[in-house]
C-alpha cells in the first residue's frame, strides 16, 4: 500500500505529478481512484454509472468508512502539505473546496484529531476569541462518521481555471494510503510554527516496536 501520487505542485495547485492529465492541464482521476471514491457511499455502481455519463460532476459522499475529511483553510492547508511532502510520509488524496483544502484521512481521525491537538496544547478550547492557543493552528473542521461532504468530479477544470472544486492530489489507486491523527497533528504543529522541531519518527535508540511510516513509501 502506497501514499498517492508524488508532491503536488503547490504553485499550481490545479495539477499534481502522479495524477492523469491531459494536453490542457486537466487533473484526472484514474479508474481505480474513482473506484475507491465510490465505495463509500452506500451505491458504488451507481455512482460510477453517474460519473460515467457525468464525468465533470462532483458527487457528495459519506465519511468513516473509507476515509474521514480534515477540512482546513486553504493557506494553513498549503503550509501543511509542504510539510508532509517535504518532510514527512507525503499525503493521501487532496482536494480543494470553496475556498478550504480536503485532506482525505483515515477512518478514525475526524473522531481523534482534535483531542490530540487538545492534548499537545495546539487547540483553541478555552479560548474566547476562538484563536488558537498556539497562535497559528486555526480551527479545523473534522469530518466522519455520520459527516459527508462534496467530492470534485474525476474530471477536474483546467489549470488556468479556479473552479470551486477541484483535486489537488488525485486519488490513483483503490487502496491510497491516508494519514491518520498523528501525522495530521505533526504536519499542523509544523506548519503553524516551523522552528517548533517535533519528529512523527522514532529515536534511533528506542527500543518499542512502532510503526515505520517510511515503509509505506
Amino acid at each position: 500500500m502506497s501514499r498517492t501520487g508524488t508532491r503536488p505542485f503547490l504553485d499550481h495547485p490545479d495539477t499534481a505529478t502522479g495524477s492523469r492529465c491531459d494536453a490542457t492541464g486537466v487533473t484526472r482521476v484514474t479508474a481505480d481512484g474513482a473506484a475507491w471514491l465510490a465505495s463509500a457511499g452506500p451505491y458504488p455502481r451507481s455512482t460510477l454509472a453517474y460519473w460515467r455519463e457525468r464525468p465533470d460532476a462532483p458527487v457528495v459522499l459519506p465519511c468513516g468508512t473509507v476515509f474521514d475529511v480534515v477540512n482546513v483553510p486553504s493557506v494553513f492547508g498549503r503550509r501543511m502539505l509542504d510539510r508532509l511532502w517535504d518532510e514527512g510520509p507525503g499525503s493521501g488524496p487532496v482536494a480543494v473546496h470553496r475556498g478550504r483544502m480536503l485532506l482525505f484521512a483515515a477512518p478514525g481521525t475526524a473522531h481523534r484529531l482534535p483531542s490530540l491537538l487538545e492534548w499537545e496544547d495546539w487547540g483553541s478550547r478555552g479560548r474566547e476569541d476562538g484563536e488558537s492557543r498556539a497562535g497559528g493552528v486555526p480551527p479545523l473542521l473534522c469530518h466522519g462518521t455520520p459527516d459527508a461532504v462534496t467530492v470534485p468530479a474525476p474530471v477536474g477544470a483546467a489549470a488556468s481555471a479556479r473552479s470551486a472544486s477541484r483535486w489537488l492530489v488525485a486519488p490513483d489507486t483503490r487502496h491510497p494510503w491516508l494519514p491518520g491523527p498523528e501525522i495530521l497533528v505533526w504536519a499542523a504543529v509544523r506548519a503553524a510554527r516551523p522552528t517548533v522541531r517535533i519528529s512523527i519518527f522514532p529515536p534511533p535508540d528506542q527500543d518499542a516496536n512502532v510503526y515505520d511510516v517510511s515503509r509505506r513509501r
